[in-house]
């Protein structure tokens, strides 16, 4: 880009989210490089962007790479926003043995709530779906193997790069990978063979368990990539405006849902919001469900019914929210067998110490 700019030419790297209805109906666009070339065709990208609440979904996000930098961690939202809802569509399969046509009226019902997005709407068109070779349910005639294209685990590598937490990113990752490993999960079935437990309690009052659940593990994930973009603005002089980058999620992308516009107005009454789990309207939204999502968690262990996605945004819940975790005794191991050092709680400074001698003197007790 460096070389084409001396030559007068401007580049712009944009990055577009909306399938192929977004192509037919106007995506987000997502473009990032120099203002001034971004200014001769703002015109062109705002008549073409998808539109919410009227306002085309389309900003300029920053120099660089910017653009395609925000359309990365979209990607790897969307990666963990598709596990979370699996999860929830294994546990009512498995867990309550609902059929496809409850399914389909279970997303479709939470679609018209809070949890209106997307990715819960297409989810309750795909259970309704047949399958024109056998007449069965079509999702049933899919094999249960998930690819990627790279961008979620892009999103990861960078994330560890930076030093930024996403867990529920990650682990989305680590499940497409985990997948694809069919024969020998077949084999492990058998080697572990365990029958699910049914569920017996009230079923209407776990589907809105799972419901609040569900609510809250999504704004986990959108928290843990919004902290990854504030990292990665600062890091890489991107200058991003998260209020915006939601703004333009609100439409035309995969990972558009009602609950953007929360996101949107936490960040524009804070721009300098470290997390969007402390912003006080988000906090409360999560803490009014987080006993239900501990409740899902307990009910899919109990059963044995894979949810790790819902369990590591529990986890990074807890662990964001703990004043203290025990990294020291970490810290403690890593100076015993490496000599890395440790700082104290008392007194400032780096410290070593010979553990080895405390051993031996306990040794000759």
């Amino acid at each position: 880009m460096a070389a084409v700019a001396a030559k007068g030419i401007r580049c712009l790297g944009v990055g577009i989210s909306g399938g192929e209805q977004g192509a037919r109906h106007g995506p987000s666009i997502m473009p990032g490089g120099p203002l001034e070339a971004y200014e001769r065709v703002r015109a062109v990208f705002e008549a073409a962007a998808a539109k919410a609440a009227g306002e085309p979904c389309v900003a300029w996000l920053g120099p660089g790479s910017a653009g395609h930098y925000v359309k990365m961690v979209h990607n790897g939202i969307e990666y963990g926003l598709m596990r979370l809802i699996a999860e929830t569509y294994d546990l009512m399969r498995r867990g309550l043995g609902l059929t496809d046509d409850e399914l389909a009226a279970t997303y479709d019902s939470w679609n018209r709530r809070e949890l209106n997005s997307y990715l819960v709407e297409i989810t309750a068109s795909i259970f309704r779906q047949a399958d024109e070779r056998t007449g069965k349910p079509l999702v049933e005639m899919i094999l249960d193997e998930t690819r990627q294209k790279g961008t979620g685990m892009w999103t990861s590598q960078d994330a560890m790069e930076l030093q930024v937490p996403v867990p529920t990113i990650d682990l989305a990752v680590t499940m497409r990978h985990l997948s694809t490993l069919k024969s020998e999960r077949v084999a492990a079935s058998r080697v572990f063979s365990r029958p699910v437990r049914p569920f017996q309690g009230d079923r209407n009052a776990f589907l809105k368990q799972l419901e609040n659940a569900l609510f809250a593990a999504m704004l986990m994930t959108y928290a843990q990539g919004m902290a990854q973009l504030r990292r990665a603005a600062d890091a890489y002089g991107y200058h991003l405006r998260l209020d915006e980058v939601a703004r333009i999620w609100r439409g035309g992308c995969i990972i558009r849902a009602a609950l953007l516009e929360r996101i949107r107005e936490a960040f524009r009454t804070r721009p300098d919001l470290p997390n969007l789990l402390v912003d006080p309207g988000v906090a409360a939204e999560v803490n009014s469900r987080q006993d239900d999502l501990r409740s899902v968690v307990e009910a899919a262990a109990g059963r044995g019914i894979p949810a790790p996605g819902l369990m590591v945004s529990l986890a990074y819940f807890d662990s964001y929210r703990s004043a203290w975790l025990p990294a020291n005794l970490m810290e403690a191991q890593r100076d015993y067998f490496g000599a890395h050092t440790y700082q104290r709680v008392d007194v400032p400074g780096v410290f070593h110490t010979e553990w080895g001698a405390v051993e031996s003197v306990h040794q000759h007790w």
